[in-house]
């Protein structure tokens, strides 16, 4: 059939060339027009500017149930639906042909007629002319045979910037025909942080005061395109500063290159005492003795530090303390998944760690897992999300670092991910088979298998039709009757070509043992939230690949980097960076870390219901064993949903709970517990002072704080009252409470 090429100027000074087939036609459903003429139509121009100018955002338009009667599709992911309520609803209001200017969709924006959302643009303004345009038009829709919108450009994808400077950012849409478009005044942009870097509606991006970076993110038609924005710290550093920074292994060498692009200088390296110390809580979750603080501070080897972090790795504390993160990430509620299995859930999770299982064989086994949730622990996590909707969402934000729950209603608003992606990956899941007493919440007590069945389907939420399995990166796959779709999904998913797998464990354990992420959150990898250093997140996940997946080795590479044995303190050249690893950073011990090291201290045991005695709170299997110490320092809530997030932050209730609460003041009192002992003892005060700061900040005490605190113990006499209360007051400083 012949063709030919027409070029069409658009409303907003833009032009795209449209091969149309010679006498081709719309659908019979959407107005026709000429194809010689100026051209504007629905889902090249009027969409994005709705996305532009928040018409369909959730906060408006776009949300659930709309507003005022008036409903888009989040983003303008359903372009048929969209359009109908423009044209169709409202009894032709807002669109209307008769006479124009008097359209809604003209005259709400523009603030002729109220509008909640408040005036957008004004009359006679290019995105006004371009909306006048497309209704005199006859409000086309875009020809299906027009050229397909392949990628998004935005120029420049990096810039370097100094405070208070501003630029102008482009955005290019290229086309399956090989056209490349300017479509900068059709996009949306939003900064990933404003306090750095804020950037306009026209494009125009302006850097604050900080050095750091941000990232850009332009939007025009669910396409997505990302401008990193750099900001130096003002001044010049020479080049020779960097090259005499000591480099243990690749990490530091990647974190010093990103520190000259910021112009920063790291921190001194930290004391042995705070790097002891430091080692002891990331690597096993406990405070090292007084006995293995003093051995570690008289070794002379220059390499004790890495052969620390070896012992520590061969610890039986270190299952324990591992399992217990991944229960944040795994474990249901028992009220809901029963208690047996979830007790079962928590022994497979610390025999994994226990065995130091590959982590490419943890993620098979929980994926593909079968059997019977009272045999095999890995299945529970198929009884307390039986829906495949479910699963996969959690199966993938975990494994894949794709969160892929905002694409079950509507296009992700910050990724490329769409409703056909979310259905097409829960649908891995629509063969899992429960034959048992399945859920009864609040309690289900019965033991459920899981199996693969020979049929099963899953239907699209938004069209109905059944859908077929779907990688994140490929086709859908063809399933025989015998075929187990988890079996392809774990397959690709542990696969050398996946690009989320190593990254976002990689990810996750790095954040761990450095207390603040390369990406945050850790398990959220997407163009519009990148990592504080991409090349070291990819040498990290390249290396824990070539490893076999040993998390064992991952941990060690990292704790045994220079960039770890940092000090906190801030110095000259990087006291405002948060992000880039110049230094440590502090964080606070997460609520069962802490809880035992208050016990450590104290010397005493902590009841548990349903626990052994002696047990530590790093060996929980249950988020609902009652400990109001726990609750109050961010243990999850049992009623939620894993994954849990953790929030490290400090909040007045804790700080509170350790100055008040009867629970650790009668810890304090116990005739059994370590400082009536000690009180009671033949020790010096000196000796007491010196045993408390052993225990609690694993190091010895300066001059002027020993002299303070034998100031305020009584020479002689009874001694008990005093030293319950140094104890307690070293239990309420923030060198205590957090990782250093």
């Amino acid at each position: 059939m012949p063709r030919r090429t027409v070029t069409v100027t658009r409303g907003l000074g833009l032009a795209l060339v449209i091969s149309l087939s010679a006498g081709a036609k719309l659908p019979a459903s959407e107005p026709t027009r000429s194809t010689d003429s100026n051209i504007v139509t629905f889902e090249f121009d009027v969409q994005p500017l709705l996305t532009r100018f928040g018409c369909n955002a959730g906060a408006c338009h776009g949300k659930s149930r709309g507003q005022r009667g008036f409903a888009l599709s989040l983003l303008g992911f359903d372009s048929d639906f969209d359009y109908s309520a423009l044209i169709h609803e409202s009894r032709g209001r807002r669109v209307s042909f008769s006479s124009v200017e008097n359209s809604l969709l003209l005259c709400k924006p523009t603030g002729q007629m109220p509008h909640g959302g408040g005036k957008r643009f004004d009359v006679g303004s290019r995105p006004y002319q371009l909306l006048q345009a497309w209704i005199r038009a006859g409000s086309p829709r875009t020809p299906v045979d027009a050229p397909k919108l392949l990628r998004l450009v935005v120029e420049p994808a990096i810039r370097i910037l100094a405070p208070g400077k501003n630029f102008e950012l482009r955005v290019f849409a290229e086309y399956s025909d090989g056209l490349r478009r300017d479509v900068t005044e059709g996009s949306a942009f939003q900064s990933n942080d404003t306090t750095l870097v804020a950037v306009a509606g026209d494009g125009m991006v302006k850097a604050g005061e900080l050095p750091g970076e941000a990232a850009i993110m332009a939007r025009y038609m669910n396409n997505i395109a990302v401008c990193s924005v750099i900001i130096p710290l003002p001044g010049k550093v020479p080049d020779k500063a960097y090259q005499q920074l000591p480099q243990n292994n690749e990490i530091d060498d990647l974190v010093w290159k990103k520190l000259k692009l910021l112009r920063l200088l790291p921190s001194p390296p930290a004391s042995d005492a705070t790097f002891h110390r430091r080692a002891y809580l990331r690597a096993i979750g406990r405070l090292p003795t007084p006995a293995e603080t003093r051995a570690f501070l008289a070794d002379k080897h220059r390499d004790k530090r890495a052969r620390l972090v070896d012992h520590l790795l061969e610890r039986p504390e270190y299952a324990d303390f591992w399992a217990n993160k991944w229960a944040d990430l795994l474990r249901p509620n028992p009220y809901r998944a029963g208690i047996k299995a979830v007790w079962n859930l928590d022994a497979w999770l610390r025999d994994s760690f226990r065995k130091n299982k590959p982590y490419d064989q943890f993620v098979r086994e929980l994926v593909t897992a079968k059997g019977s949730s009272w045999r095999n622990g890995a299945v529970v996590i198929f009884r307390d999300r039986p829906d495949p909707v479910e699963i996969g969402a959690s199966i993938s934000q975990l494994f894949l670092g794709v969160r892929l729950e905002c694409a079950k209603c509507h296009h992700h608003p910050f990724e490329v991910w769409s409703q056909d992606d979310f259905y097409g990956f829960a649908a891995f899941f629509a063969r899992v088979g429960h034959k048992g007493e399945g859920l009864s919440p609040p309690i289900s007590g019965g033991e459920e298998m899981i199996f693969s069945t020979e049929s099963g389907q899953l239907l699209h939420g938004r069209t109905g039709a059944p859908v077929k399995p779907k990688s994140l990166a490929g086709l859908p796959l063809t399933l025989g009757p015998k075929d187990d779709p988890r079996e392809l999904l774990a397959k690709w998913m542990t696969g050398p070509d996946n690009p989320y797998f190593a990254r976002v464990m990689a990810s996750r354990i790095w954040k761990e043992v450095m207390g603040q992420g390369l990406l945050e959150p850790v398990d959220d990898i997407r163009a519009t939230n990148p990592p504080s250093n991409g090349p070291l997140l990819d040498a990290l996940a390249d290396d824990f690949r070539r490893n076999g997946y040993d998390i064992k080795k991952l941990i060690r590479k990292i704790m045994t980097s220079y960039v770890f044995g940092l000090s906190t303190t801030p110095a000259e050249r990087n006291g405002a960076d948060l992000r880039n690893f110049s230094r440590y950073y502090r964080e606070r011990m997460r609520a069962e870390i802490l809880l035992d090291a208050v016990n450590d201290v104290l010397e005493v045991e902590e009841p548990f219901a349903a626990m052994a005695p002696g047990s530590r709170a790093t060996q929980l299997w249950n988020f609902r064993a009652s400990s109001l110490f726990l609750d109050t320092f961010g243990r999850p809530d049992p009623n939620l949903d894993p994954p849990c997030e953790r929030n490290s932050q400090s909040t007045t209730p804790q700080i509170l709970h350790l100055m008040n609460a009867p629970a650790l003041n009668r810890k304090l009192a116990l005739d059994s517990a370590r400082p009536a002992r000690l009180a009671s003892s033949d020790a010096s005060n000196e000796k007491i002072v010196e045993e408390l700061y052993l225990l609690a900040y694993c190091r010895f005490p300066t001059a002027s704080e020993k002299k303070v605190a034998l100031d305020n113990l009584p020479v002689s006499g009874n001694r008990r009252q005093a030293v319950e209360d140094l104890f307690w007051a070293i239990l309420n400083t923030p060198e205590f409470l957090f990782v250093d």
